[in-house]
């Protein structure tokens, strides 16, 4: 029998409980378990050599999303964040996904798009016309760039041109279309659009400007979807006030802005816990969510004919498995290990999949008791730290907060305060 992301109880645990169960399902070395136990994991001679001016390094929490079958195969899920109850929400709605067989994904190839940006060009459409006839010289002269990616089956496939009215005059815009398998591809693709560059002015006698990657990703988009029984969602009703508060995100740009960020924050976690470009991704999908002209939701859901819930989502995802800060840093190692995937199509389709769960949790919550009910205890505990409780104090302090549904610094310290005093709450 396989290894199962289905773990019972596994926030119950203590974290080095829950790390001995991490280790045998990735099969960690007592190293990584090491590294993982140690706030300290990235030294400060590696954070000097990644970025400039270092003074320090920033940790913030690494918790595993469980229940999660992707595909058929179990998947344990590493997410850095800081934000309570997320970790917790994905978890609950990968659960629910297992009683129809998990999630689906899919995903097209790894194509980013690199912008060359030409102005003052007399006749646009002419230009245009000429380099489109020059499409093979450009093409070779982009992939003498990197003869490694093009060795590998990447490199600039194809090119397309367009001519755009900005407030300064047109532009011809020429985009290289560059298959960056498993890097993200903004070195890859940035070098190559410099490298044609010249060719570019050449060609239409006009000057060229940015040569630039761009993070809105169109070509490299990742899918998932799944059948969650209505049994396991909450009933019929329950199904209905999904629906109904998707609708409401579907209808209006204010909500689904919230709707939108809630489905980053599992996107998000997973893709700094691999140390991807957590900005490009988020740029990205924003982007991606307005390409109609309109702000809309990243997510459809609806209702099969039994009754069930079906969810799916699709969104940009330029990310990588080699290359960059993800190979450098000791912790998104170890969090690629734990996630078993070999490329970064896998790793997308995967990212895609946390992010639905993500929203499910999010819309359950919100459509039956309210979001503050998941988020209460936690961010009580926040409360409770920042106001100086430590050991077994913090649940009492928390205990107290939550009865009295006053989650709020200044109630925490007059509770701390109240302790020391008289030695009770």
């Amino acid at each position: 029998m396989g290894k199962s992301s289905e773990l019972k109880g596994f926030y119950k645990l203590s974290p080095k409980e829950r790390l001995k169960i991490v280790k045998e399902f990735a099969d960690l070395t007592d190293e990584e378990v090491e590294l993982l136990q140690s706030t300290g994991s990235l030294s400060l001679d590696l954070a000097n050599r990644m970025i400039e001016n270092v003074v320090g390094v920033f940790p913030i929490p690494l918790g595993i999303g469980v229940n999660f079958l992707i595909n058929g195969k179990d998947c344990l899920i590493p997410m850095a964040i800081e934000e309570p109850s997320v970790v917790a929400a994905a978890s609950y709605a990968a659960k629910m996904a297992r009683a129809r067989g998990g999630f689906h994904t899919s995903s097209t190839e790894q194509i980013m798009i690199g912008q060359i940006q030409a102005v003052d060009i007399k006749d646009p459409n002419k230009a245009k016309k000429t380099i489109l006839a020059t499409k093979e010289e450009i093409l070779k002269k982009a992939n003498e760039q990197d003869p490694m990616l093009l060795s590998i089956g990447g490199g600039a496939k194809d090119l397309r041109v367009r001519v755009i009215q900005a407030f300064t005059g047109p532009m011809v815009i020429t985009e290289l279309l560059v298959d960056c398998k498993d890097v993200m591809g903004a070195n890859a693709v940035n070098t190559m659009a410099e490298a044609v560059a010249p060719l570019i002015e050449s060609l239409t006698g006009g000057k060229v400007y940015l040569r630039i990657i761009s993070n809105l990703a169109t070509e490299r988009l990742a899918r998932a979807w799944a059948v969650f029984a209505k049994e396991e969602v909450g009933g019929p009703e329950a199904v209905d006030g999904i629906i109904q508060a998707y609708a409401f995100a579907k209808a209006d740009p204010y909500r689904c802005a919230t709707h939108n960020k809630g489905i980053l924050n599992g996107v998000i976690a997973v893709v700094m816990a691999t140390c991807n470009d957590h900005r490009a991704i988020e740029a990205g999908a924003h982007a991606y969510a307005a390409r109609n002209g309109r702000y809309e939701s990243l997510t459809v859901w609806k209702k099969n004919e039994e009754g069930d819930l079906v969810g799916s989502i699709e969104l940009p995802m330029a990310i990588g498995t080699v290359g960059g800060a993800t190979r450098v840093h000791p912790i998104a190692r170890i969090a690629l290990k734990i996630l078993g995937v070999k490329t970064a199509r896998e790793l997308g389709e995967v990212i895609a999949a946390v992010g639905l769960a993500q929203n499910l949790g999010a819309l359950r919550a919100l459509s039956r008791e309210g979001i503050q009910r998941g988020h209460m205890r936690l961010h009580a505990r926040n409360m409770a730290m920042a106001a100086g409780a430590t050991g077994t104090l913090i649940d009492l302090v928390v205990q107290k907060m939550v009865e009295e549904r006053k989650i709020r610094l200044d109630r925490a310290k007059e509770l701390v305060e109240q302790y020391q005093k008289t030695g009770k709450i």
